[in-house]
C-alpha cells in the first residue's frame, strides 16, 4: 500500500501514466479498425455484442500478460537465427499476424471489388462469417497486438500499477469507440476500403518489424492520417455535390 501511495506522489509516475495511455491507445487503433470491419459482416443483431466481447478478451488477455511480464520479456530474446537475423518469439508472433492481417485485407479486398458476389476465390465460402469464427479471428490479432503492447508498456516504465491501469483505461476507451467507428465506416463504403489498406499496410509493417526492419509508427500514422484526410475532404465534397444537385432539382420543380 505504501508503494501504490508512493508511486501515486510521484509526479514522473503521472507522465509515464499518460504517455503510455496515449501510446496504447494510438496502438489500439489498428485492433479497433479490424474488429469494426469484422464485426460489421455479422448479422446487425449481434455486432456490438461481438465487438464487446472481443475488446472484453483483448483486457483480459493483456491483464493476464502482464501477470507473466517476466515471460513476456523473454519473448525478444533470439530463439533462431536465418538469413542473418535472430528471430525471437515476439518476431514470430509478429510475421504470423501480419501475415494474417495481409490475407484477411486482401480477402476483404477481394470481396468488395469483385462485382459478382459470388463464392470467395481463398476459401471457396461466402463473404459472410459466424459469430464464433468472428471471435476467434478477434482473438488472434487480439493476441498478436496486445504482446506488442505489453512489450511497448515495459520499454516505457517498470511499474506494474501504471501497465494495468493504461490498459484498462485504453481499454475503455477502445470500447466506447468501436461501436461509432463500426457505425461510421458501415454507412461509408468507401471508408471500408481505406480502413482495409490501413490493415495491409499495418500487416506488412508487423511482418517487416518481424524480420528485423522496423518502420517507424509515426510514419504509419502519418500515412493514415493523410489519407483519412484525403478521404473526409472527398466526403466533403459528395455531400456539398449532393446539397447543390437537390437544391437544383428543388428549384426545377417549383419552376
Amino acid at each position: 500500500m505504501d508503494y501504490l501511495f508512493q508511486l501515486a506522489a510521484d509526479p514522473a509516475a503521472w507522465v509515464a501514466l499518460a504517455t503510455l495511455i496515449a501510446m496504447e491507445v494510438v496502438l489500439g487503433i489498428d485492433n479497433l479498425i479490424f474488429i469494426s470491419i469484422l464485426t460489421n459482416k455479422l448479422p446487425e443483431a449481434d455486432r456490438e455484442r461481438a465487438r464487446r466481447i472481443g475488446i472484453s478478451l483483448a483486457l483480459i488477455m493483456r491483464l493476464a500478460l502482464l501477470g507473466t511480464i517476466a515471460i513476456i520479456v523473454q519473448l525478444t530474446a533470439p530463439v533462431f537465427t536465418a538469413f542473418g537475423h535472430g528471430f525471437s518469439w515476439r518476431d514470430m508472433i509478429l510475421i504470423a499476424g501480419g501475415l494474417f492481417l495481409v490475407w484477411k485485407a486482401t480477402k476483404e479486398i477481394h470481396h468488395n471489388v469483385d462485382p459478382n458476389p459470388g463464392p470467395d476465390m481463398f476459401d471457396g465460402r461466402a463473404a459472410s462469417i459466424g459469430f464464433q469464427a468472428a471471435i476467434a479471428q478477434i482473438l488472434v490479432l487480439d493476441l498478436v497486438f496486445s504482446v506488442d503492447s505489453i512489450i511497448t508498456a515495459v520499454g516505457m516504465t517498470d511499474h506494474i500499477p501504471i501497465m494495468i491501469i493504461a490498459v484498462v483505461v485504453t481499454v475503455i476507451i477502445m470500447l466506447l469507440a468501436a461501436t461509432p467507428l463500426a457505425n461510421f465506416i458501415h454507412a461509408n463504403p468507401t471508408i471500408v476500403m481505406l480502413a482495409l489498406g490501413f490493415l495491409l499496410m499495418i500487416g506488412t509493417a508487423l511482418i517487416a518489424d518481424g524480420f528485423g526492419v522496423h518502420v517507424p509508427k509515426e510514419y504509419i500514422y502519418a500515412a493514415m492520417a493523410f489519407s483519412a484526410g484525403v478521404e473526409a475532404l472527398n466526403m466533403l465534397a459528395r455531400t456539398r455535390a449532393k446539397k447543390r444537385a437537390a437544391q437544383r432539382a428543388a428549384s426545377g420543380g417549383e419552376s
